[in-house]
């Protein structure tokens, strides 16, 4: 980093810059931050999702999956979750608590799909298959066609933000809402 962000509102503003940046830019690494959340048994899941959607003024991120998929039912079942981002360049973690909203249908999802339709991800959302169903050697994963997709978009509300920076001078952490800043020991 070129010059070390001293206050919090610079290290906030910052945050949210690299947030909407990887949201545009597919090598950005925090373009695929690490979801964890519960499953049915009280078991935690963890995998990658792709962001694609930062909105600094509501404190919202989202991203899309198969409707169908495991994390949208655990998601549905317990709207809570946690996301975690490495950048190696900053030598920033985030840990970001969040509250979710899943949505299976209505103008959103039919908007997002309109563009995702026209890419080569729609066909993740076209498959006969679930995510994690058993694959069979010999049978078809036919897609449907492109009106009847299973494309679902989860945002989560960020609830708090746990921001980390490893430093050879000193590492420094802080934990923050919309409201309110603490310092942290790292």
């Amino acid at each position: 980093m070129d010059t070390p962000l001293l206050t919090a509102p610079d290290i906030r503003q910052r945050i949210w810059q690299e947030l909407q940046r990887a949201v545009q830019d597919r090598h950005h690494e925090w373009r695929t931050p690490v979801l964890a959340t519960v499953n049915a048994d009280g078991l935690p899941q963890a995998r990658t999702v792709v962001l694609r959607h930062a909105d600094a003024r509501q404190a919202t991120l989202q991203f899309f999956t198969d409707k169908r998929s495991p994390k949208f039912a655990e998601l549905e079942a317990a709207p809570s979750a946690a996301l975690v981002f490495w950048s190696k360049r900053l030598s920033w973690q985030l840990r970001i608590q969040a509250t979710t909203t899943v949505q299976h249908s209505g103008p959103e999802v039919d908007a997002v799909w309109t563009r995702v339709s026209q890419s080569p991800a729609a066909g993740d959302y076209l498959s006969a298959k679930a995510p994690g169903d058993v694959w069979e050697e010999d049978a078809s994963d036919t897609p449907f066609d492109n009106t009847q997709h299973f494309l679902g978009i989860v945002t989560l509300q960020i609830q708090n933000i746990d921001w980390l920076e490893l430093a050879r001078t000193g590492h420094r952490r802080a934990v923050f809402t919309a409201d309110q800043w603490e310092w942290r020991v790292p």
